[in-house]
């Protein structure tokens, strides 16, 4: 019996095809899905907490429905992308390790101190150069179209290269989206705490305002108090001089 041959793995070729689960964003059921997110909010809402106040994942969702949401972080530290699996405590392999070729002095990491121009001007060199390679791949095609194969590799590596310089500055783009966010959650701490101070003003005076109308309404009261208290004993005084020589 002659044995079958291993099928290829769609997910690792260069164009691979969606994977099945995209046929669940449908518009029925992100509007659903919108719904039970609003719904779990303002449950939250209720009984605050930091850790459920803005709820990422929703739970206990239909199986058509769970799909829409972000995957789980994965608890061994694995993931699948395009069919490869990939550590998220791998450090990042360099140019040697997979058999590129290394076209420029490789900077201080963005870590260290080197200066970040330094970096931006090689991409910008790798940039020109991939350019000029792409115009000679051009004339190439329309002189001689056998020659491609090594143009096409000088593309490849310079390409390469260019990725990898870029991926050096992963952990910086992730520690500089970290302090945006803790920046953009200090404003609106900042913000909140400023509407509160303003409206404790304006709770304070009005209640001072209310406090000194009742202060003048009291002594107005006092003041008639006190003249109708003339006004009886001088009637009392001329009712005795009337008495003594009437």
């Amino acid at each position: 019996m002659e044995e079958s041959e291993p099928q290829p793995n769609p997910l690792a070729a260069a164009f691979p095809t969606p994977p099945p689960f995209w046929q669940h964003f449908t518009e029925v059921n992100l509007e659903r899905t919108s719904k039970l997110r609003v719904a779990q909010a303002a449950e939250a809402s209720k009984h605050p907490n930091p850790a459920t106040s803005s709820p990422v994942r929703l739970l206990d969702l239909p199986p058509e429905l769970r799909f829409l949401q972000p995957p789980e972080p994965p608890a061994d530290g694995v993931y699948r992308c395009f069919g490869d699996v990939y550590n998220l405590s791998e450090p990042l392999p360099t140019l040697e390790e997979q058999g590129i070729q290394h076209l420029y002095t490789p900077p201080i990491t963005p870590t260290g101190d080197g200066k970040h121009s330094d970096r931006a001007f090689i991409l910008k060199r790798l940039a020109k150069s991939l350019l000029l390679n792409f115009l000679e791949l051009v004339g190439i095609m329309s002189v001689n179209p056998a020659q491609y194969v090594e143009k096409i590799q000088d593309l490849r590596t310079l390409f390469i290269n260019f990725h990898h310089l870029l991926n050096e500055y992963r952990p910086h783009q992730a520690r500089e989206s970290l302090i945006l966010t803790m920046h953009d959650q200090l404003e609106r701490s900042r913000a909140e705490t400023q509407g509160i101070m303003k409206m404790k003003e304006k709770v304070e005076a009005v209640l001072e305002g209310l406090g000194q109308a009742g202060l003048t309404e009291m002594e107005t009261a006092g003041q008639r108090v006190v003249k109708e208290s003339n006004m009886d004993e001088g009637n009392d005084i001329w009712d005795e001089l009337d008495k003594e020589f009437g």
